[in-house]
């Protein structure tokens, strides 16, 4: 059954264009300079094959368009028959993908559609693990900027398919002021009043605070969006209660599956962990030549 986010009318999705670009630069890099010797040394131009890829473990799907392309870029001529969506929950030995073709062209292109896969059908597992232990909670479940290099847009996009939120992408879609920005601005105060002057009216502003002292100065100082960093649940319900709807609310430092539901329970609004992006273990997904 497909997994769609909280709120959502919609899947998630991602441009084919970046899609393509990683996949090329993938292809590229395990290719090298003498292409697959192994397959060219084993098998014939003209030698045909059907394989299936299949989940081997139970998880959350991610990374279809990824397989599909790396197929794809290798031999355009390749039959890639999908049986399972991004976002869907698969069980241990079901088969998600079928293709068939040049032999030569699925197995040169078989461990860069596996490796997205396997990473990014990982984090979504990990995600909905984390979605699941909140589900009858109001509080989502969001990522950080905390990725891999050059896998932003795709972690995030994995997390979506897990049914997790996204916070915000990149240094320049959002204001979230940290310790260090307070410290240099010289309080929290004087940080939200040069932000509130510097960003257009479209650019939400968000202020980390590790106290009820700031907590309240940030509120009076009229933050859309308050980070309430490494509070036990006991202040984290001190801090709902004061700020009474007033400022969208985000907890976050140390969240585990042994702490989330706690904290959710607070009453806050958002739960932002990089465990989802930079704990989480890959899917274990195989791809398998069928014998007739």
């Amino acid at each position: 059954m497909a997994r769609r986010p909280p709120g959502s009318a919609f899947p998630p999705s991602l441009p084919q264009l970046l899609i393509e670009e990683a996949v090329r630069g993938a292809l590229r890099e395990d290719l090298g300079r003498a292409g697959d010797i192994t397959t060219n040394a084993t098998l014939s131009e003209e030698a045909t094959a059907t394989a299936v890829l299949s989940s081997r473990e139970a998880g959350t799907l991610c990374g279809m368009g990824f397989a599909r392309t790396a197929f794809a870029l290798i031999d355009p001529r390749l039959e890639f028959e999908a049986f399972a969506k991004d976002g869907e929950t698969i069980s241990p030995g079901q088969d998600i993908a079928r293709v068939s073709g040049n032999a030569r062209a699925i197995l040169s292109s078989e461990r860069v559609a596996l490796n997205y896969l396997m990473h990014l059908s990982g984090i979504a597992t990990y995600t909905a693990k984390f979605v699941d232990l909140i589900k009858d909670t109001g509080a989502r479940v969001c990522d950080t900027r905390k990725t891999i290099p050059g896998m932003r847009a795709f972690a995030k996009y994995a997390v979506k398919c897990g049914g997790g939120a996204n916070h915000r992408f990149g240094l320049d879609d959002a204001i979230l002021i940290k310790d260090n920005h307070v410290a240099v601005a010289g309080g929290v105060t004087r940080a939200i009043k040069a932000a509130r002057a510097y960003a257009g009216h479209l650019v939400k502003i968000e202020v980390e605070v590790d106290g009820l002292e700031q907590f309240e100065e940030a509120l009076a100082a009229g933050a859309d969006v308050i980070l309430l960093d490494n509070m036990g649940p006991e202040l984290l319900e001190k801090a709902v209660g004061i700020n009474a709807g007033r400022a969208v609310l985000e907890a976050s430092g140390g969240i585990g599956f042994e702490t989330i539901k706690a904290v959710a329970q607070t009453g806050v609004d958002y739960i932002s962990t990089s465990k989802i992006t930079m704990a989480a273990p890959t899917l274990d997904i195989g791809l398998d030549i069928e014998i007739a």
